[in-house]
């Protein structure tokens, strides 16, 4: 048990870039004693798969006996929900061991990622009339929650290598309506918080991050989530921590985090007095009890997608097929929800994305597109400019330049397609050799490229 509740106390101090060095430098080491397979026919062609239908990835969620111990005590207890133990409680004890796992002062359990996110612009008093800049490649739940309070979702184009905002385009969709930046940390791996910080300084603007895939990932020495003003995660069904739903918000600040607890507590503050406008958004006991029975082990899975990542990503070093998402300087590790790549179908003989997914399919390795399209090409625009509190609110002037500005994200339109995604829940806390069966499928296919425009 000593060594179990050690993940509670100590979890941040093992998430160094050094700890996680330790972890992937074997692994790099031994890659180059495993031989690669010589190209045989496809088996999308009728070959031999690289790997065997029998051979199954790790089941997600992850599931032991320590969970359902914790979730059996909370049913037992009959304290269902957080108000009946606001200091002991299940919520209680995860919001105090998730914020020692991120470094940050405070933490509040929410239903959702989306509900954290809507509930850090209510609480920062950004409304009707004013704009918060974010990624276009996101969950819709990263507009949702801006929406919510009807202000303005203006979207900055993409790094196309790292997926990621870009910050020039960033900094040239300010206005004097801007009040804040929602950076996304897509795929758990941080944005370019350096250049964002600096902006945000330079604007006296705040800072919400997003890092609903990035749990525990860290950028120079910090935890996402702790950088910005306010940070958010999710532990819906996929993520690397996991609930079903929930959510969480971590900051530094005692009165912002205050005001964020009241918000989430349809405005009531924690002396019990109704004091504002906010919906109920509070994580339930049983959210709290599946966390956690698995804080005290995340850091091993954490850790171990971490390794594999950097064992793949040495294997397709200089490979200019498939390129790994790019790292900004300063990431020490990744949440890595998926391990995502660019398919660069110019030396795959033009095959396209399609063509080559089903090939790598067939030899058993499931690879598959993420979001098929950006979020400024999905109806909710058109929607929003023709409601009367957005036309009411916005000079005309300001949503045509808005809608305009929309439909320009080169950047994002080729990142959407270009991208392909192993999930990292299940696939990445698999072991090497499962790793080698990634690799060699992707250059089965690659050596067999003259093959695919027959699929």
């Amino acid at each position: 048990m000593a060594n179990k509740d050690m993940g509670r106390r100590h979890f941040i101090g093992r998430l160094t870039a050094a700890s996680v060095a330790g972890m992937i430098g074997p692994a790099l080491q031994a890659f180059s004693a495993v031989p690669s397979k010589k190209a045989g026919v496809l088996a999308v062609l009728g070959g031999e798969p690289v790997r065997a239908a029998v051979k199954k990835w790790p089941k997600w969620p992850h599931v032991d006996d320590r969970m359902i111990e914790e979730v059996v005590k909370t049913t037992k207890s009959g304290i269902w929900s957080r108000i009946q133990s606001p200091v002991n409680g299940a919520v209680a004890t995860f919001e105090k061991q998730f914020a020692a796992m991120t470094g940050a002062k405070h933490c509040i359990g929410t239903g959702s990622g989306t509900q954290a996110l809507a509930i850090c612009v209510e609480a920062l008093g950004i409304g009707p009339g004013d704009e918060v800049i974010t990624s276009p490649y996101t969950d819709f739940g990263t507009v949702s929650a801006i929406l919510t309070s009807r202000a303005l979702p203006v979207l900055a184009d993409l790094d196309p290598a790292s997926y990621q905002l870009d910050p020039a385009d960033v900094e040239r969709k300010i206005t004097p309506r801007t009040k804040a930046i929602m950076p996304v940390h897509i795929m758990g791996l941080p944005a370019d918080m350096d250049r964002i910080m600096a902006i945000a300084t330079k604007h006296n603007l705040k800072v919400i991050e997003d890092a609903c895939q990035g749990a525990l990932a860290k950028y120079r020495g910090k935890a996402l989530g702790t950088i910005g003003h306010l940070g958010c995660f999710s532990f819906q069904a996929s993520k690397s921590i996991a609930c079903g739903e929930g959510g969480a918000i971590v900051g530094n600040d005692d009165q912002l985090m205050d005001q964020c607890y009241t918000v989430h507590n349809h405005g009531t503050n924690r002396k019990g007095k109704h004091v504002t406008i906010g919906p109920k958004n509070r994580m339930n006991e049983f959210e709290a009890a599946i966390l956690n029975g698995q804080l005290p082990t995340a850091a091993d899975r954490f850790l171990l997608r971490n390794k594999n990542v950097a064992y793949l990503n040495s294997k397709l070093k200089g490979f200019a097929g498939l390129v790994p998402q790019k790292q900004y300087e300063g990431t020490e590790s990744g949440g890595f929800y998926n391990w995502a790549l660019s398919y660069k179908k110019e030396h795959f003989n033009n095959a396209s994305r399609q063509q080559f997914l089903k090939a790598v399919a067939a030899e058993g390795i499931a690879l598959s597109p993420y979001i098929p399209n950006g979020l400024h090409r999905e109806a909710w625009i058109d929607h929003i400019l023709e409601l009367d509190e957005y036309k009411n609110i916005f000079p005309a002037e300001r949503l045509k330049k808005f809608r305009e500005d929309a439909a320009q994200m080169p950047g994002c339109d080729q990142v959407c397609a270009e991208m392909i995604v192993l999930p990292g829940s299940g696939p990445l806390i698999a072991g090497t050799a499962d790793m080698d069966d990634i690799i060699n499928a992707i250059m089965k296919v690659y050596e067999n490229r003259d093959k695919l425009a027959s699929l």
